[in-house]
């Protein structure tokens, strides 16, 4: 585990008296107040410097014992979420659904699933986060719907040309009846992006064939999407997260369509024929107007997969004022690397006027104690941790402890910039991706459309352990949806509560701190005389130290407020992150 304390030298600071319980804050003395994040953005800003972190509700706690986690088991850690000193939750989505992509294929955008609690429960949640400080964001899903939602099934039920279909993307078949698909299409997920009816006509998926895309050209569509942003917000909703927000307006010619090689090769300047089309942000200017409806306006943030230098128009005040940047999210542990990254979505968020967004781990990705944890990719564009999982996923291919500080040492930076940092459940535990999940329990479509190709996202959302023992570690009072591993309980908020040094406690000081200590959103890059040390400061004195490589590095002059290695005569040890006030 990180140090999270200075171990002698000039600059020695003690954590002694830290005293944590599941039911209060962390209180800390020696130059540090009661964790509870100090005011330092006005009701319509609070979101631009906010730590929010990401829960996955099937995944999080189990209030009933079903072995899929619900909504009233979010409310029952509550006391949890709150001594992070987070300031806002974003919930993974919640609405009914067949689980065909772990409930991004959506039933019902204005209700509860069922085995995740009710209206009600969703009622409660808001109001016992409101109640603890933390603003709840929730996820829409507005590319496509689940093939059980009303509206598809009434467009199955409906002749092709119907108004039910035009909801819709539907295109006649190919060949004498309509037998072969209108192209040849790739879904994101594997296998062919459009699937037949039987009567000719076929629907296109970019996703899991379960997932029928949206027609976006009609109106209808982009009404009701406006009736549910105000039904949300409606019930204290403070945010919306949009899945695949560029992925919303399409151009499909009538006629023939164009081969899959062709819509690959088709320019990425705001014309494909799939994504990132310029006319998407004219349906995100009439969100702007519901979201502007509140006080405090309503927020969002965009998950764009797009070119970085065109992030900006969905983080624009009239669109939807902020987008998510991966950048890095996908890059090595490498010093060069962060700092590329770093200044270049500074400057496009000043070129927005929005905030920008850090995100080292999500619902998507293998999480970053274990990316880091395995040999670099060596200019490779695979993603990180792809060929680990393909071969096996054992954790006796990774280095843990390297990967571990690692990741310590990156959120610490996170932490320090400016901007919005967006936490993953159970990294706060340092948790690594469970790679050696058996087929058989395996639920990710990614995985059955991609056979030995993908084995899909599982691995970062098996149920988080909450005791170090139990028949699911303290998740629920049954098994979990997905198999937890032996070695779950070490890394459980039971043994990681006791633990002063823990990742746990080290999350929750970083927080605490960053709460107190935020301040106006740049920062001055410091002179450090190593191509493996990044070291900035924050306009009010605030000044953090990365280092990326294994010699120890002598720290500036200042008061040591937190560090995730060890500190000695006034040198942070390799692989670490010091933060200082001047």
């Amino acid at each position: 585990m990180g140090d999270g304390r200075c171990d002698a030298g000039r600059h020695q600071v003690t954590y002694s008296n830290l005293t944590t319980t599941n039911d209060e804050r962390p209180l800390v003395t020696d130059n540090l107040v009661q964790n509870t994040p100090a005011p330092t953005a006005t009701d319509e800003t609070w979101w631009r410097q906010a730590s929010v972190y990401q829960i996955y509700p099937r995944s999080f706690a189990d209030a009933n014992g079903d072995g899929i986690g619900d909504l009233p088991g979010v409310t029952s850690r509550v006391p949890y979420l709150a001594s992070l000193g987070i300031e806002a939750v974003w919930l993974s989505p919640f609405y009914p659904s067949a689980l065909a992509d772990g409930g991004y294929d959506v039933d019902d955008y204005r209700d509860v699933d069922p085995r995740l609690g009710t209206l009600e429960d969703f009622d409660e949640m808001v109001s016992a986060l409101h109640g603890a400080g933390i603003r709840v964001i929730v996820d829409v899903v507005p590319n496509h719907t689940s093939d059980r939602h009303e509206w598809f099934r009434e467009a199955l039920a409906s002749p092709k040309g119907s108004p039910a279909r035009d909801r819709y993307v539907f295109r006649d078949g190919t060949g004498p009846s309509g037998e072969q698909a209108p192209a040849d299409w790739v879904s994101i997920f594997g296998g062919p992006a459009w699937t037949a009816v039987g009567d000719g006509q076929w629907y296109l998926h970019n996703f899991a064939k379960e997932q029928p895309d949206l027609n976006w050209a009609n109106r209808e569509v982009r009404d009701d999407f406006l009736h549910t942003l105000r039904f949300w917000s409606d019930r204290g909703v403070d945010g919306f997260r949009i899945d695949v927000a560029h992925g919303l307006a399409k151009d499909l010619p009538e006629g023939e369509l164009p081969t899959w090689a062709e819509v690959i090769a088709s320019p990425k300047d705001g014309s494909h024929i799939l994504w990132d089309r310029d006319d998407v942000h004219e349906i995100y200017a009439e969100w702007r107007k519901v979201f502007d409806e509140y006080t405090p306006a309503r927020t969002a943030v965009a998950e764009a997969w797009v070119a970085a230098d065109r992030r900006a128009r969905y983080a624009s005040a009239e669109g939807l004022g902020q987008a998510f940047n991966f950048d890095l999210l996908e890059a090595d542990f490498d010093a060069g690397q962060f700092r590329t990254i770093i200044e270049f979505n500074l400057g496009l968020a000043e070129q927005s006027g929005s905030s920008t967004t850090w995100v080292f781990s999500n619902h998507d990705v293998v999480r970053h104690a274990t990316r880091y944890a395995l040999p670099a990719r060596n200019g490779a564009e695979e993603k990180q941790g792809s060929a680990w999982l393909l071969a096996g996923g054992s954790q006796d291919e990774l280095d843990r402890s390297l990967g571990l500080r690692r990741a310590q040492a990156a959120t610490l930076l996170e932490l320090a910039l400016p901007g919005s940092a967006y936490l993953y459940q159970g990294e706060e535990l340092g948790l690594q991706e469970v790679g050696d999940i058996p087929d058989a329990d395996r639920q990710d479509p990614a995985f059955f459309r991609n056979p030995g190709v993908d084995v899909g996202r599982d691995g970062c959302r098996v149920p988080l352990p909450w005791t170090t023992s139990g028949s699911s570690f303290g998740f629920g009072s049954g098994t979990a949806h997905l198999p937890q591993p032996s070695w779950f309980g070490a890394s459980s908020v039971e043994a990681e509560d006791a633990d002063p040094d823990s990742t746990l406690n080290l999350y929750r000081k970083a927080l605490g701190l960053r709460g107190q200590l935020q301040s106006e959103e740049h920062l001055e890059w410091l002179e450090t005389g190593r191509d493996d040390v990044l070291a900035f400061r924050r306009p009010n004195g605030w000044t953090s130290v990365t280092v990326f490589g294994d010699e120890p590095y002598e720290l500036p002059s200042g008061e040591l407020l937190l560090a995730s290695a060890p500190v000695a005569d006034g040198a942070l040890s390799g692989v670490g992150t010091a933060w200082l006030r001047s």
